[in-house]
């Protein structure tokens, strides 16, 4: 079988449509779950020990169990559990949101423990309220350091966001599979799906590299 992507030419608008849901999927369980998973690494330093174990059990779950089968169960078992109907779609946002929800709390957490103590006790001496204090000072110490590691956790959001597709959601992979079974070429449709993906994650690698190199030396302390 010799590969001809010539055919996939009159294709390329119904595949960037499936790319831009892609990207739309992944930018805003991104932004939600970063937020999120910081609130979360908060809680998990919390002194009670109720708080910490449940934050604790949140996070190993969702780190321990394959992300197509947190899909599954808010897709499938949220409407018998909570008689709710759950859209396709909102069955995704869940299931991302809560599973980069997870990963970047690690993340943050990291960022969190690596802030000197005495950026807390200058925070006491100047008699900031705890809100004021991890708004402007806490937060973005901890985010500078943690961009390198979420970018890379959004890189692995963006490709595993594939399995989507599993649920009907008509995202890159659906639209690739849907054509290159129509048009009986799975190997120019799927290779195509595949350097689509790579031309996306690659360039956000590589900008992880340039800041850990260049930004974060020059401005973290």
């Amino acid at each position: 079988m010799s590969l001809d992507i010539s055919i996939v030419l009159p294709y390329w608008q119904v595949l960037l449509k499936g790319l831009g849901l892609t990207l739309a999927f992944t930018s805003a369980c991104a932004i939600v779950g970063s937020l999120g998973g910081f609130v979360l690494s908060l809680l998990r330093m919390s002194p009670s020990r109720w708080l910490k174990a449940l934050t604790t059990l949140y996070v190993e779950f969702f780190r321990g169990t394959p992300l197509l089968i947190q899909l599954f169960w808010v897709f499938f078992c949220f409407p018998v559990v909570f008689r709710v109907d759950v859209p396709p779609y909102l069955s995704v946002l869940i299931s991302l949101t809560m599973y980069m929800i997870a990963i970047t709390s690690e993340t943050f957490r990291g960022a969190l423990k690596s802030i000197s103590s005495e950026q807390h006790d200058a925070c006491i001496a100047l008699s900031l309220t705890p809100h004021v204090k991890i708004l402007y000072v806490i937060f973005p110490q901890a985010l500078l350091r943690a961009i390198p590691p979420l970018l890379s956790n959004v890189v692995s959001l963006f490709k595993e966001s594939a399995l989507i597709s599993s649920v009907g959601v008509a995202d890159l992979m659906f639209v690739g599979q849907g054509i290159s079974n129509s048009t009986a070429h799975p190997l120019e449709f799927l290779t195509t799906v595949g350097f689509i993906y790579f031309l996306v994650a690659f360039p956000l690698t590589r900008l992880v590299g340039v800041l850990e190199s260049n930004f974060l030396k020059r401005f973290s302390y």
